[in-house]
């Protein structure tokens, strides 16, 4: 629904250790940019320059996931997924991988190896990186509330096909309802949703 923001969230919003992301990558301007981005979405940020470096990084600092290229000198992307996986320290940090090409090839191996995504990153927008990987720490149960434009077309076309109130209000308390939203699915991010009241917590059904 259009001009929606979130609202008084049941979960999101508490005060949480920031998550550590290792950037993985030759490409000094690139690097720079992704670091630059997570950095001002929260994240603590470490960089590596290639595979060898980032399973240095990875085992000084244990990051909470690390986002690498494939094409790197020394050793690449893949080769240090699989270095990672035979230290009991670093087996279990997920990997997301960043592909200029998106080669077919290159994202079955990825999948071989249990890489949590594939980013092509020319037809991927910085901020989209962000919330895909911010998607993984996203927990399926988590419910938020997300307050609403009841003004808009659409808002007033749901209202006539759900036989609501126009201006979604109360029928107990003539609070102004909000959306209650529940993760189903993080990875695929599933919502249930329900109309409720804030106030007196009476539930449109």
């Amino acid at each position: 629904m259009r001009d929606a923001h979130f609202c008084n969230p049941d979960q999101v919003g508490k005060k949480m250790a920031k998550i550590k992301i290792l950037i993985v990558d030759d490409d000094v301007p690139l690097r720079g940019l992704y670091a630059e981005v997570f950095t001002n979405a929260g994240y603590e940020v470490f960089e590596a320059g290639d595979g060898v470096e980032g399973l240095d990084m990875a085992s000084k600092n244990m990051p909470d996931v690390i986002f690498t290229g494939i094409v790197m000198p020394r050793m690449d992307g893949f080769s240090m997924m699989e270095a990672l996986k035979k230290t009991v320290m670093t087996a279990n940090i997920p990997v997301v991988i960043s592909s200029h090409m998106g080669r077919e090839e290159d994202q079955q191996r990825a999948n071989v190896l249990g890489a949590k995504d594939f980013i092509i990153r020319d037809i991927t927008r910085p901020i989209e990186v962000v919330e895909r990987i911010g998607s993984l720490f996203a927990q399926s149960g988590g419910e938020y509330k997300i307050e609403f434009n009841a003004e808009t077309q659409d808002a007033k076309k749901l209202a006539k096909d759900l036989n609501f109130q126009e201006n979604f209000l109360c029928l107990d308390c003539n609070e102004k309802l909000v959306l209650k939203m529940k993760l189903t699915n993080a990875q695929d991010r599933i919502f249930e949703t329900v109309f409720v009241c804030p106030k007196c917590g009476w539930v449109a059904k």
